[in-house]
Parts: structure tokens; C-alpha cells; sequence
């Protein structure tokens, strides 16, 4: 895909690896819609991009609501004067005992990383296919192939990503449109609190910088690649685990360990 002069819609635009990946965007010179819950970071997000001669607009949406996906996208649609990509970059993640996870958590965390990005995807399916042309994508984890103790409810969702993202690439296959796939390592950002950057550094876990990901997941667009993990080890890691899983048990048990550790010392220390 062009990036030059196309009309982009990215979710989780505020913070992260999505006000990065904005950027980055800009720089290749896309125009984009900013979608994300806070106004105010949105807004400077904004400045930034005009600072830098790009352009984009604000488009405040909590993913969470369970309506007005659709209304989004056809705004977005109507600020950029068309849309070719979609990018589904809003995410939450927790380090925590899954049986510690309430009601109300488990479905925000699904609505933001499941749910949204299944809406928008169907609401924006209708502008792409009347061009015959676009790119969806979804920004899920390399916990999408390795399920991870401790992020349970994180990795179903990420795994569910993966598979819809799979299933609509081939549903899609004759349309013209990309479905595209990226999973991410160990980020840095405020979705990692002190017990998960404890863990990632007593394990050895690589963690990338926020620029590296939004660099990579532009790449990915710009060249159609269906599907990216990022990090050479993580992707022999995620290859041996769909293979022999019962060969990887042993070392994410032991890795477990270490996080129920970190996380009762995090508790202790509040």
C-alpha cells in the first residue's frame, strides 16, 4: 500500500505505541484520523503532526462503549475525504492471577481488544470494498500464539485476534483488500507496570521501544506483509510452541513463578 497521500484511521491514537505509530505515519506522508479516549493527548498529537507538516484530526471514542463504532468510521471516512486503512492499535494488558480479574475488567479488556476491533473492522469493510483496495490492520502480541501465565485474559484475546485476522484474510482473499497481522514483543509503555518490567528483566525478555513497533507495524503496510512477529527468538518461540507445546510448558511454568513472585511483592510494597 501507498502511504504517500492515503487516509488512514488508527485506534489507540493517545498513547503508546499508537501516538508513535501516528508519527511515523505522518512522516511517510499519510493523513490520518486519531482515535483514542483522551481529548487533551489527542490534541497534541495533533499539533505535533501539523508541527511536523502533516494532518489529522481528532476523533475522541471510548472502545469501550458498546455502540458507535460504525459512526466512527464514517466519521473518520468524512474528515479524511475517504479511508484506505484501518488500524486497530488501542489495547489494554494486565499482569495479574486470573482468578484476581473482576467482571468488569475481563469485559473492558475484551470490548478494547476483541470486541472493537471486530466493529470496526465490519464497519469499515463497506468504504474498502467500494474501492476494491485497503488494508486492515491488528495490532495484537506474540501472546496471541504463547499463552501466558498471568495473562490469561490477555492472551484470549489476542488469540482471538489472531484468528480473526486469519479467517477474514482468506475470506477477503479475492477482494483487493489486506488483512495484516502484527505481533509485538514486550513493549515500553504504561501498559507494563513494575511487576511486568520486573519480570521481563529477571527473564532476559527483549523489550522494544514504542518508535521500533510503530516503525515496523508502518513497514508492514506499506508492504502488505500478512503477518509480522517481531523478534527472532519470539518467533522460533511461537513456532515451537504451536508445534510441541508440552516442550514450552516447562520454561513459561518456571516464568510464572517468577511473575506470581513479582506481583506478591508489588502487593506487599502498596
Amino acid at each position: 500500500m501507498k502511504l504517500a497521500g492515503s487516509h488512514i484511521l488508527i485506534t489507540g491514537a493517545s498513547g503508546g505505541i499508537g501516538s508513535c505509530l501516528a508519527l511515523e505515519l505522518c512522516r511517510r506522508g499519510a493523513r490520518l484520523a486519531l482515535a483514542g479516549r483522551d481529548p487533551g493527548r489527542l490534541d497534541g498529537l495533533v499539533r505535533a503532526i501539523a508541527n511536523a507538516g502533516g494532518a489529522a484530526s481528532a476523533l475522541p471514542f471510548d472502545l469501550e462503549r458498546p455502540d458507535g463504532h460504525a459512526a466512527l468510521v464514517d466519521r473518520a471516512a468524512d474528515v479524511l475525504g475517504g479511508i484506505d486503512a484501518l488500524v486497530n492499535g488501542a489495547g489494554q494488558s494486565r499482569l495479574t492471577a486470573f482468578i484476581e480479574e473482576d467482571a468488569a475488567s475481563l469485559r473492558s479488556l475484551l470490548a478494547v481488544n476483541l470486541t472493537a476491533p471486530v466493529l470496526l473492522t465490519r464497519a469499515v469493510l463497506p468504504h474498502l470494498l467500494r474501492r476494491g483496495a485497503g488494508s486492515i490492520v491488528n495490532v495484537g502480541s506474540v501472546f496471541g500464539a504463547i499463552g501466558f501465565p498471568y495473562y490469561a485474559a490477555y492472551s484470549a484475546s489476542k488469540f482471538a485476534l489472531r484468528g480473526f485476522s486469519e479467517a477474514l484474510r482468506r475470506e477477503l482473499s479475492d477482494s483487493g483488500i489486506k488483512v495484516i497481522y502484527v505481533a509485538p514483543r514486550a513493549t515500553l509503555t504504561g501498559m507494563n507496570g513494575p511487576a511486568a518490567r520486573a519480570l521481563m528483566r529477571e527473564t532476559g525478555a527483549a523489550m522494544d521501544r514504542p518508535e521500533t513497533v510503530a516503525a515496523t507495524i508502518a513497514d508492514a503496510l506499506a508492504n502488505d506483509r500478512q503477518d509480522v512477529c517481531i523478534g527472532m527468538p519470539e518467533r522460533f518461540f511461537t513456532r515451537l510452541n504451536a508445534l510441541l507445546p508440552g516442550f514450552v510448558d516447562g520454561s513459561l511454568i518456571k516464568q510464572g513463578r517468577v511473575a506470581a513472585r513479582h506481583l506478591s511483592a508489588a502487593k506487599a510494597a502498596e
